[in-house]
């Protein structure tokens, strides 16, 4: 190797952070990738149907960023104290009961991650579509998620370098649109300031119920606590990346929902789906929709790629703690879960095989919300009942930004309760019936000279 070959090889290892675990950088990557999926492309038709203010419009959006920051900073005082791989499964069992946290690992070991990366790879296939007509989606979802899957079971290194190349492709074609549109779009007469009857607009049923949305499409922001124990430095890493991380995807988000604005009649949007598309041809003409749809399929390989290697964390730590799922929880000699990969893998797989996921999701909804709202509640509890515990890192605005979160995320179950009862009670009991299994595997052995490693997990009875 020469010496240019040498500084190249270190360069790249401090980007990915290949020598010894994921880097800052690629932490991010994972952050960004995770949260922008088809959400951002499809929800503006709906929202300007009701609220036909562009002001309006980019205050909802970054309203949803705000309370996603707000989660950020309960979720990096979490996991800057206790710095485990698998987010929730880690952050519940040690603050409230191993018992809680087994029945949100349960959730998202089985089908939390792999519901969405077959949505995402369905979307895929949907999208291919639009660029090569006639190509058949169900094969094209299939192969990206086994693509995706044979690159993570190469290890962290080229996981981290395929994860970092694509998620920054992602960004680079959005801005290009972006860029495009403000430029090639003929302008709209919509304003982006305030307007009298905004107010009204604000304080309406439409907004309230709009932020719902938008904070699904901010969902992933805690993408990067699933690989807390595969990080550099931890303590200090994981908040830089989730801020980071949801502060790029807020930008782009008001951005992309301006350029929509901007360039296309609101009439043209109002209650449509694919509102990307639509902004497509307003901007480039017949071509648009290839464009667009050729963007957001190389956008979502990043997506399917952060999903396939942080899902597969949960099931490997839970490994770590319960004899009967061991399996999950063994290495290859590359560092990748492979067993835990496999089985995300074949459950996605099946999912796309009987279109099922749709189904799956929602159910699963509710049960996610409520695990994320108990985890950042889970800030509070500590506060108070084990204020001496180290925190090196202590969430900014406490206790404000914690209760607003708490505030939309009790908001959201409402409406979930309310709008889709059967599903969302479907769902906890499908979380609740991970008791039966939590009961079986509760007693385990524990070897001689183990003191260290439970120490560590969060299974201990």
């Amino acid at each position: 190797m020469t010496a240019s070959d040498a500084g190249t090889a270190a360069w790249t290892g401090r980007l990915t952070g290949s020598g010894s675990g994921v880097s800052v950088l690629v932490a991010t990557a994972i952050v960004v990738a995770d949260m922008i999926g088809v959400g951002v492309f499809t929800s503006l038709g709906f929202q300007v149907k009701d609220i036909p203010s562009g002001f309006s419009i980019l205050l909802l959006w970054t309203i949803g960023g705000i309370v996603a920051l707000c989660g950020v900073f309960a979720y990096s005082e979490l996991g800057a104290m206790f710095p485990r791989s698998s987010g929730e499964y880690n952050f519940l069992g040690r603050t409230y009961h191993p018992a809680f946290g087994f029945l949100a690992g349960w959730v998202s070991a089985t089908v939390g991650f792999a519901a969405p990366v077959a949505l995402a790879a369905m979307a895929f296939g949907e999208y291919a579509k639009s660029v090569v007509p006639g190509v058949p989606p169900i094969p094209l979802a299939i192969a990206v998620v086994w693509l995706v899957s044979l690159v993570q079971l190469t290890g962290v290194r080229h996981s981290s370098t395929f994860q970092l190349i694509s998620t920054i492709l992602k960004v680079v074609l959005i801005v290009a649109f972006l860029v495009a549109g403000f430029i090639i779009g003929t302008p709209q007469p919509i304003a982006f300031t305030p307007q009298a009857g905004d107010l009204a607009h604000i304080v309406s049923a439409p907004f309230a119920i709009g932020l719902v949305f938008v904070m699904y499409s901010f969902s992933g922001w805690n993408a990067a606590t699933y690989i807390i124990g595969e990080m550099n430095m931890p303590q200090r890493d994981l908040p830089r990346a989730l801020l980071a991380g949801t502060l790029i995807v807020l930008v782009l988000y008001v951005a992309l929902n301006a350029v929509f604005l901007y360039s296309t009649p609101v009439g043209a949007l109002a209650g449509q789906l694919d509102v990307a598309s639509v902004a497509g041809s307003a901007i480039f003409g017949n071509l648009g929709g290839r464009i667009v749809g050729a963007m957001i399929c190389f956008g979502l390989i990043s997506s399917i790629s952060a999903m396939m290697w942080i899902g597969p964390r949960v099931m490997m730590t839970m490994g770590e703690d319960i004899p009967a799922l061991r399996v999950f929880s063994r290495k290859s000699t590359s560092g990748a879960p492979a067993y835990a990969i496999l089985f995300q893998l074949a459950v996605a797989n099946l999912l796309l095989f009987t279109r099922s996921f749709e189904a799956v999701l929602d159910f699963i909804q509710f049960a996610l919300l409520f695990c994320s709202f108990f985890t950042v509640a889970g800030v509070i509890k500590l506060r108070i009942t084990d204020p001496d515990l180290p925190r090196p890192y202590r969430a900014w605005g406490y206790p404000f930004t914690p209760l607003v979160f708490l505030l939309v995320t009790a908001f959201m179950m409402y409406y979930l309760l309310t709008e889709r009862p059967v599903q969302s009670l479907s769902g906890m009991l499908v979380m609740l019936s991970g008791l039966l299994i939590y009961a079986v595997f509760r007693r385990r052995p524990v070897a001689a000279g183990t003191s260290s490693h439970r120490e560590s997990t969060c299974f201990d009875p």
